[in-house]
């Protein structure tokens, strides 16, 4: 029955002279989406409305699946299209959507027109009045509600007639690649995924950084944070994985530094590392999963202590939300389960008993001076040892 989908946007709508910029970005989306669904289609946009237009046989799950993981759409539409052949046949064609998509008709409706084409001999009042009196005779069982309806059948009047009623919730956002681009610190827990799905969200561009530490850290653990990266590129578009060999960097911090600080001075190299790759692949920023007072690398005391070493923004997307707010967007987005496996990562393994909350930066400084020896050179062999993973 449907051949055609309405994209309905929201933010995009009130961008002014550059709107259009965004509309191309979004249609660049859908395309790239559409990309892995059987079917030939036509994306076009056209007086502020987004149409996606089957040029084959496709399947209808299929196509919404992957439109609703596309950042920008607010809403999607199944769109019933109709030549114009006179007002008669449009009421027999609204008659026939309206008994093919709601067998039960005990129910509300509205009929909203829109008359886009302004040389349509009627008027949008008298299109809304004579199509709602057509239905209501021919389905005596449905009754009107203009404040309220079960249902707002939707007529637009343009070059076609496009008929509508169901609106299927998109993602929201903006579309990938209007925002800039940034790096994201990627840990196989639950926090740093949905940290790149929500700024991902705003149209920033990912690339992502993971610190393994064989043998602490199994091939395993690596394989889950691969995984889980697949998953928010679902959402986020094709990105990098650059994985560090932080084995080597973690003893000698352990060696040489309080066990009680091990964790922000850790944190505080992993956040170099990621700056200078994130200087090197054009980010603008560092995106983390971190959120206040959830362990005790995150109070603020602690937070301050690791940005102290960037010059570039890090962005926390998560830094209110509480630990089921975390684990809600997780589920959503199909990263929790693999989160949960008992692969431990670089962060768990060397932590200690009683690590500091309240960490003094002086401090920390300090005792970061007894890495002078060898720490330059062990993150530059970090770096330059790196295995990069395209992530489709």
């Amino acid at each position: 029955m449907f051949q055609s989908f309405l994209i309905k946007y929201a933010e995009i709508g009130v961008k002014g002279k550059n709107r259009y910029l965004f509309e191309d970005a979004l249609v660049r989306q859908i395309v790239f989406a559409l990309r892995k669904v059987d079917g030939q289609f036509d994306v076009h946009k056209t007086s502020g409305r987004i149409y996606v237009d089957a040029k084959s046989a496709f399947d209808f799950d299929e196509v919404v699946n992957a439109l609703t993981k596309v950042f920008g759409i607010s809403g999607i539409c199944p769109v019933v299209v109709l030549e114009d052949h006179g007002f008669a046949q449009l009421g027999e064609d609204v008659k026939a959507y309206m008994d093919k998509v709601y067998p039960d008709k005990n129910m509300t409706f509205k009929v909203h027109a829109r008359r886009a084409r302004k040389n349509y001999p009627m008027e949008t009042p008298e299109i809304n009045m004579e199509l709602g009196a057509i239905l209501l005779e021919a389905f005596p069982e449905l009754s009107v509600d203009v404040h309220e309806p079960d249902v707002m059948l939707n007529v637009e009047i343009r070059e076609k007639i496009y008929v509508y009623s169901q609106i299927i919730p998109g993602p929201g956002g903006m579309p990938i690649g209007t925002s800039g681009k940034a790096m994201l610190l990627l840990s196989g827990g639950i926090d740093s995924p949905v940290a790149g799905y929500m700024i991902s969200k705003r149209g920033v561009t990912l690339e992502a950084v993971y610190f393994h530490a064989p043998p602490y850290t199994s091939e395993r653990a690596k394989q889950k944070v691969v995984d889980l990266a697949k998953y928010v590129s679902v959402y986020a578009g094709p990105m990098k994985l650059h994985v560090i060999n932080f084995t080597d960097i973690q003893l000698y911090i352990y060696d040489k530094c309080p066990h009680d600080e091990l964790t922000i001075i850790m944190r505080r190299y992993m956040m170099r590392i990621a700056e200078t790759i994130a200087e090197e692949t054009g980010c603008h920023g560092l995106v983390t999963g971190e959120s206040i007072g959830q362990v005790a690398s995150q109070t603020m005391q602690s937070l301050a202590c690791t940005n102290d070493v960037c010059s570039l923004p890090v962005y926390r997307p998560l830094i209110a939300f509480d630990k089921q707010d975390i684990v809600d967007i997780s589920e959503k987005i199909d990263t929790y389960e693999t989160s949960i496996q008992p692969y431990e990562d670089c962060c768990t393994i060397f932590v200690a008993k009683h690590p500091v909350t309240k960490p003094n930066v002086n401090v920390i400084r300090l005792h970061e001076k007894n890495l002078e020896e060898k720490i330059d050179e062990m993150v530059k062999e970090a770096l330059e040892t790196r295995e990069i993973i395209e992530i489709e």
